[in-house]
């Protein structure tokens, strides 16, 4: 099998060549992408179910099961991506600013890629289509490491990514997959030092915690989901119960998911009984403080722990907030930085909320489940970055560059 030196020598190589690309053969690249998809998806498919079968055999969880599985609609989701991704503006070569010095040189700065992408991602085998997709516009070569779990399936989803770009003239290596998943591999890739420019980790916290310990080329982490649903004084109940029973469990094992239901005191004898029926009618188990469990039998007893724990599952904390203040403050304790949201019909409170609480995305009256690059009309996303350097929130084409200074003189030397 290929070294992971080797690999990355190939990606850095081919990363050169696409930087140059022109924008109409990135945009076929990833338009033959899309159609590639739907012409192989019985070949994509058979080889996620195999994954499936031995996931299910080796006894895997049903919400890392279901980040795995591959239905008709997530791949079409993942081709519609890949198109929406071609119909955004090519951010390479962008002008940022530019100005001319008393001396004479003229200075502008613009948009460049960063050069290899590395992710380093579990189950999901979505993020192969996505995260390379994203990648190519923006001039990058992605050098991928999924788990093995998803081994076949990124297997099948990288091919059609290289046979696309090699039908438009462009280096098929723009897109690798480290098909080796030993625990090794990954730490390799994680100290590809001088080959890789930008490493993202989409996992749980034991990979964040095995790139923070050893990683050496430059990271962007994908954190963890803690996300709050605050329900205030002033809310609109009936919302507010579509909307918390959403963020919970439209899709529970995605890190956008509401794991944490924080109500204001005084509508918690109105509001949590009738969000604990609905919630526990849909399977979730709620757990709370003294004042939450008082208010609904569904309602157990919560552990410290279980405030600032990222479920990924039908699970759900429940604590009673006696003011805006404690409910601020119980978000930045517990939260994560990822998605926050307040239901109010206080401009005041909302306000407030999103100038206090600590987090990538802060949302009003919504669920937390559109803290997406798709829904944020970046075509995709290659992951939602919990840090405060560089990148954000959703990453989209524009956090997948850089910049450089042009600097225009006309024969001028330093004194």
């Amino acid at each position: 099998m290929t070294s992971v030196v080797q690999l990355g020598r190939r990606a850095n190589a081919a990363s050169r060549l696409l930087a140059g690309a022109p924008t109409p053969a990135k945009n076929g690249a990833l338009l033959t992408a899309a159609e590639l998809l739907a012409e192989r998806a019985n070949e994509i498919r058979a080889a996620n179910d195999a994954d499936l079968e031995a996931a299910q055999s080796a006894g895997m969880a049903e919400g890392p099961l279901d980040r795995l599985r591959l239905t008709d609609s997530r791949l079409e989701g993942m081709a519609h991506g890949l198109r929406t991704v071609a119909a955004l503006a090519d951010p390479v070569g962008e002008v940022l600013d530019g100005w001319r010095r008393p001396n004479g040189l003229e200075i502008v700065r613009t948009r460049v890629p960063l050069g290899v992408v590395a992710i380093i991602y579990e189950n999901r085998p979505n993020v192969t289509s996505d995260a390379a997709g994203l990648c190519v516009k923006a001039g990058n070569a992605a050098l991928l490491r999924g788990s093995s779990s998803a081994r076949r399936s990124n297997i099948a989803i990288t091919q059609v990514l290289r046979d696309a770009l090699g039908k438009h003239g462009l280096p098929d290596d723009a897109v690798i997959l480290v098909e080796d998943t030993a625990h090794e591999t990954a730490i390799e890739v994680m100290q590809l030092t001088g080959y890789v420019d930008c490493l993202i980790p989409r996992g749980g916290p034991a990979l964040i915690k095995s790139v923070l310990d050893n990683a050496t080329v430059p990271v962007i982490i994908d954190g963890e989901g803690n996300c709050h649903v605050y329900v205030d004084a002033s809310a609109d109940l009936d919302q507010a119960l579509r909307i918390v029973v959403n963020a919970k469990t439209q899709r529970p094992s995605v890190c956008n998911a509401a794991e944490s239901l924080v109500v204001h005191a005084g509508v918690a004898d109105a509001f949590v009984p009738r969000v604990a029926d609905a919630l526990h009618a849909c399977g979730v188990e709620l757990v709370g403080d003294a004042e939450a469990q008082g208010r609904s039998p569904h309602v157990g007893v919560a552990s410290e722990d279980d405030f600032g724990r990222e479920y990924s599952d039908l699970k759900m904390s429940v604590a009673i907030a006696p003011d805006l203040d404690s409910a601020i403050a119980h978000v930045n304790t517990y939260g994560t930085g990822h998605t926050e949201a307040i239901l109010t019909r206080d401009l005041d409170a909302a306000r407030r909320f999103t100038h206090e609480v600590d987090a990538a995305a802060v949302v009003v009256n919504a669920s937390t489940r559109f803290t997406d690059g798709e829904e944020f009309g970046f075509g995709a996303e290659i992951g939602i970055s919990t840090q405060k350097l560089h990148a954000r929130g959703p990453m989209g084409l524009r956090e997948l560059t850089t910049y450089k200074y042009v600097i225009w003189g006309e024969g001028q030397v330093r004194g």
